[in-house]
């Protein structure tokens, strides 16, 4: 089955505590021609959000981050999407120790800084999309999938079964707004 084609996104500014489904409405509306009533979502047993018929071989996903908001927009495909402020993270090598798998860890563990930092925020931005897109998020296990980096690009390397195999999934980072990442990952349903 050929990959399905890349979600298309819009990032929006959006202020802490701020509702994001109404926005998240709106945009997929005029994506879709259609009225904002018209976008139902039902919750699954872990809480990812799906879209109801008429609108059913669509997938939409979200996330906010900082005073931005990432919503992006998928058809024939399970999407995911993850946005990170770019900041300090004086912990991440702990986090990388303790969370994702020991091949990460240890190439993040090899880098200087600046560019570890920029690298953790790529690796959980692209973990997270890919475990928000497989439907159940971070309580799933970071270290149930594995990335390595080629070209300048993070791939999914390994993962565990249930998530399909690993190259089925599609990754695209990138900056979305400055001092934000993000990343899109989707796989054909089924």
């Amino acid at each position: 089955m050929p990959a399905p084609p890349p979600p298309r996104w819009t990032w929006q500014p959006h202020l802490r505590g701020q509702a994001a489904e109404p926005r998240v409405r709106a945009w997929l509306a005029a994506e879709l021609g259609c009225p904002a009533e018209a976008v139902a979502f039902v919750r699954d047993r872990h809480g990812r959000p799906q879209l109801q018929p008429p609108l059913r071989r669509h997938d939409a996903s979200w996330s906010h981050s900082g005073e931005g908001l990432l919503i992006a927009l998928g058809e024939d495909a399970r999407i995911g999407a993850d946005l990170e402020r770019i900041r300090p993270r004086p912990r991440a090598g702990e986090l990388a120790a303790r969370f994702f798998h020991t091949a990460e860890a240890a190439w993040l563990a090899a880098l200087a800084e600046p560019e570890r930092t920029l690298a953790f925020v790529r690796l959980w931005c692209a973990k997270e999309a890919v475990l928000k897109a497989h439907g159940r998020g971070l309580a799933f296990g970071l270290h149930r999938l594995r990335f390595t980096e080629h070209a300048g690009a993070l791939r999914l390397a390994d993962c565990d079964p249930t998530l399909g195999p690993a190259e089925a999934w599609r990754l695209h980072e990138f900056e979305p707004h400055p001092g934000y990442r993000a990343a899109l990952a989707w796989r054909a349903r089924g």
